[in-house]
C-alpha cells in the first residue's frame, strides 16, 4: 500500500461514521496482539484545554529524558500530526505500513459493525508508538471518554481538564451528564487529577473517582501561582493555559513515585513547549500580525475575548470567523464581535459548518459599528482583511489548520488530509 492509497484508505473509513462503544476497538486491539499492553500512558479527557496539557506534559517528560509518544485529535494539517515520538510525527511511510497490516484484521468485523475511522487510526497508534518502545505515552480522548476509542487502555494516571458546554448532542444537556461520561476513564484504584471547577460537574467525578477508589487531585486556580508557575512565561498565550500547566504539574507530581520527574525538567518542558494554533500569534512578511486560535466553543471563545483584552488591550483586530453548526455559534458570535474593527465571516471546510449569512446576522446586531463582510472562502477573507495591521482568525480548528497553511506558517503540505477530521455519529 502507498502513501496515498494508505490516505485514502483512511478516508474510506469515514463512510462508516462515529459511534460510541468499546467492543469494535478491544476486538481490533485483540486481532493486534493488544499492544496497549505494553506500554505506559496517561490518559486525559476534558472539554477544552485537552491537547495544550497533552504537549505539555510531552514536553516536561521530554525534558526528563523520557521516549514520550503523543496521540492527539484532531489535526490541523496533516493526518501525521495525531501520532508522534519525541515530537517527530509519524511518517507516511509507516502509516501506509500499519495500515497494509491491518487492513486484513477488518475482514473480521461483520459489515454492520465494520471499525469506524477513529477505531482504526486509536490501533494503528497504538501499534506505532510499542513498535517504538515507548516509554510513556500521552493518550488524548477524541469525544467524551467512557465510550471513546481511546478508553480501552489502563493508565498511570487519569486527567480531566475540565467540564464545560460541548457535544451536548452526544454528551448531555447539563454539565453533570458531561461530566458523567468524561469521568468514564477513570480506573480503579488509578490517581484521577482534575482542573474542573463546576460544583454539579465536580460532584459527579468525585462520586465516580470514590466508587472506583481512585485517589483525586483536585486543581484550582491558586495552584497557576505556586512554583514553578509563578516566576514562568509560558510561550502559550492565555491565562487558561496556566491553569492547563497547572493541571500538568499535578500529574507529574503526583506520578513521581512511578515516573521521577526532576523540578528543573518541569520548568524546561513548560519553558519550550509548543501547540500550534492555540493562541499562536505571528507576524507576516507583510509587517501584518496574525492571532490564530481555535476556539471551537463557548468557553474557547470567552478565553480568547480574555486574551485579547489582556494582551492587546484598545486593540481592535480584524476578525475571521467560521464554525461550526452544533457549536453555540451564535454566542460566539455575540462576545467576539464587539472586539472587532471588521469582521470577515467564512465558511469551514465541513459538511456542518454555518454559512457566512447566518453568522453575519447575529454578528451585524453585536457589533452595528463594525464592517461585516461574508465571504465565500477563508482564503478571499484573508486577501480582503490583508490591509488590517492586526488580524484574529477563530472559530474552529479546522479553520485554523487551513489558515496555517494558506499563510505558510506550518512545513506541511496535505490539504486533502483536513477532511479526515470530518465524522458523523451514527
Amino acid at each position: 500500500m502507498s502513501s496515498a492509497e494508505a490516505i485514502a484508505f483512511l478516508y474510506s473509513l469515514r463512510w462508516f461514521g462515529a459511534k460510541f462503544g468499546l467492543a469494535n476497538t478491544l476486538k481490533l486491539a485483540a486481532l493486534a496482539g493488544n499492544p496497549q499492553d505494553g506500554l505506559r500512558f496517561i490518559h486525559v479527557a476534558g472539554t477544552n484545554g485537552k491537547g495544550s496539557t497533552c504537549s505539555m506534559l510531552e514536553s516536561i517528560y521530554r525534558a526528563a529524558g523520557l521516549r514520550v509518544g503523543l496521540f492527539t485529535s484532531p489535526h490541523l494539517v496533516a493526518f501525521c500530526e495525531r501520532i508522534q515520538v519525541n515530537r517527530q510525527l509519524i511518517s507516511e511511510l509507516e502509516v501506509a505500513r500499519l495500515m497494509e497490516q491491518i487492513r486484513p484484521w477488518l475482514l473480521e468485523f461483520p459489515p454492520e459493525d465494520h471499525p469506524t475511522f477513529f477505531e482504526v487510526v486509536t490501533v494503528l497508534a497504538l501499534l506505532y508508538l510499542r513498535s517504538q518502545k515507548c516509554d510513556l505515552v500521552i493518550w488524548e480522548t477524541g469525544l467524551g471518554g467512557r465510550l471513546d476509542a481511546t478508553n480501552i487502555v489502563r493508565p498511570l494516571a487519569s486527567v480531566i481538564t475540565n467540564i464545560q458546554y460541548d457535544h451536548q448532542k452526544y454528551l448531555g444537556e447539563s454539565l453533570a451528564n458531561i461530566a458523567s461520561e468524561k469521568a468514564g476513564i477513570i480506573k480503579l484504584e488509578t490517581p484521577l487529577i482534575t482542573g474542573t471547577e463546576s460544583p454539579e460537574a465536580l460532584e459527579v467525578i468525585r462520586n465516580k473517582a470514590n466508587e472506583l477508589r481512585a485517589p483525586l487531585t483536585l486543581v484550582t486556580p491558586a495552584h497557576a501561582h505556586t512554583p514553578p508557575l509563578d516566576k514562568l512565561t509560558l510561550p502559550l498565550l492565555g491565562e487558561h493555559q496556566k491553569m492547563n500547566a497547572a493541571v500538568a504539574v499535578a500529574v507529574v507530581r503526583t506520578l513521581q513515585a512511578v515516573i521521577p520527574c526532576p523540578e528543573q525538567a518541569i520548568r524546561s518542558g513548560l519553558l519550550h513547549v509548543s501547540w500550534p494554533g492555540r493562541l499562536q500569534l505571528a507576524t507576516l512578511p507583510s509587517g501584518q500580525r496574525v492571532l490564530l486560535d481555535g476556539a471551537h466553543n463557548l468557553s474557547g471563545v470567552e478565553s480568547l475575548v480574555a486574551a485579547l483584552n489582556t494582551y492587546f488591550p484598545g486593540t481592535k483586530p480584524a476578525l475571521i470567523l467560521g464554525i461550526l453548526q452544533d457549536k453555540d455559534w451564535a454566542h460566539m458570535c455575540q462576545a467576539l464581535a464587539p472586539l472587532a474593527s471588521a469582521m470577515f465571516l467564512v465558511p469551514v471546510h465541513s459538511e456542518r459548518t454555518v454559512e457566512p449569512h447566518g453568522l453575519a446576522e447575529v454578528c451585524r446586531l453585536a457589533n452595528p459599528q463594525a464592517m461585516v463582510a461574508e465571504c465565500g472562502s477563508l482564503a478571499e477573507a484573508l486577501a480582503k482583511a490583508s490591509s488590517f495591521p492586526f488580524l484574529t482568525v477563530a472559530g474552529s480548528l479546522y479553520l485554523i489548520g487551513e489558515a496555517l497553511e494558506l499563510l505558510h506558517l506550518l512545513p506541511m503540505k496535505a490539504a486533502q488530509e483536513r477532511g479526515l477530521n470530518e465524522w458523523s455519529v451514527r
